[in-house]
């Protein structure tokens, strides 16, 4: 019974000196964390009102304000640490080998990572643009820190990773695309007629936009035919509609101008028979 009293007072008496020795700096060390926590919130504002100048999209701004205020609270916690005398350095070796086999694992996730914080801050495009890059084209759904997706009028996603956009020729259209059609008519005495009716028929158009004006005239001059360009600009989603909206007006209007389409042009070959004795 003596022995285990004399253990437990040993055991109060351990308790007591590591709670005079350690309690101040513990005290102090949740003092460090909380005031990094309430540090990193504060910075989280800063940039938060930095980023929303700068018009990124809400999902990508709320990821970078949260890594800000993590980096923030990692160096408090760092601080609070080094209060507690824990020897740092084998710590940070340590992370430091094991992040260079996460990186070397990881170098395609990574690569994806840096290039969307590329297209992040030098903003080539936007949501709602239509661009073309690397072999495909489409309107911009979302930009993420890892992908690019893009939306097709099939309602098919193109999901691009953001490695395979930073350095690559990109052309960006916008948020309005340049329809690009033809017409052809048979006689240069019809031009007129046929260019009057075709601006009525964009004029009369409602997806084709005032500004840019639309572009009417004639492109090629053939032997039996003269082709007409009719380009107006129309807003990306009304792209693939205007487009059969416009032909098959045009179609209509002409034909009730009196305006012919050329005929189709044969080519008749007389072969000299052979002789009969």
């Amino acid at each position: 019974m003596s022995n285990q009293l004399a253990l437990l007072e040993q055991a109060q008496s351990t308790l007591i000196d590591l709670g005079i020795k350690f309690g101040p700096k513990v005290v102090v060390a949740i003092l460090i964390l909380a005031a990094g926590f309430y540090a990193g919130r504060w910075v989280g504002r800063i940039l938060d009102r930095w980023l929303d100048k700068l018009r990124l999209e809400p999902p990508v701004r709320q990821l970078v304000v949260r890594l800000a205020r993590l980096l923030v609270l990692g160096l408090f916690m760092i601080m609070a640490l080094q209060n507690l005398g824990v020897d740092l350095l084998p710590m940070i070796a340590g992370l430091g080998v094991a992040g260079a086999g996460i990186a070397l694992a990881m170098q395609g996730v990574l690569g994806n990572l840096a290039a969307g914080f590329v297209i992040i801050f030098t903003r080539p495009f936007r949501v709602g643009e239509y661009v073309s890059m690397v072999g495909v084209d489409g309107e911009v759904a979302s930009i993420d820190l890892f992908t690019t997706k893009l939306s097709h009028p099939d309602r098919s996603v193109v999901v691009v990773p953001n490695r395979k956009i930073v350095g690559e020729i990109l052309h960006n259209y916008g948020q309005i695309r340049q329809l690009d059609l033809s017409v052809s008519i048979a006689r240069a005495d019809e031009l007129e007629r046929a260019l009057a009716a075709i601006h009525e028929v964009v004029k009369a158009n409602p997806r084709v936009l005032q500004e840019p004006a639309a572009i009417v005239g004639v492109t090629t001059l053939a032997d039996r035919s003269i082709g007409i360009a009719v380009k107006p600009w129309v807003k990306v989603p009304d792209y693939v509609p205007a487009g059969a909206e416009i032909n098959r007006a045009i179609v209509e209007k002409i034909s009730a101008a009196g305006v012919d389409y050329p005929g189709a042009a044969r080519e008749i070959r007389v072969v000299n028979a052979p002789t009969t004795h």
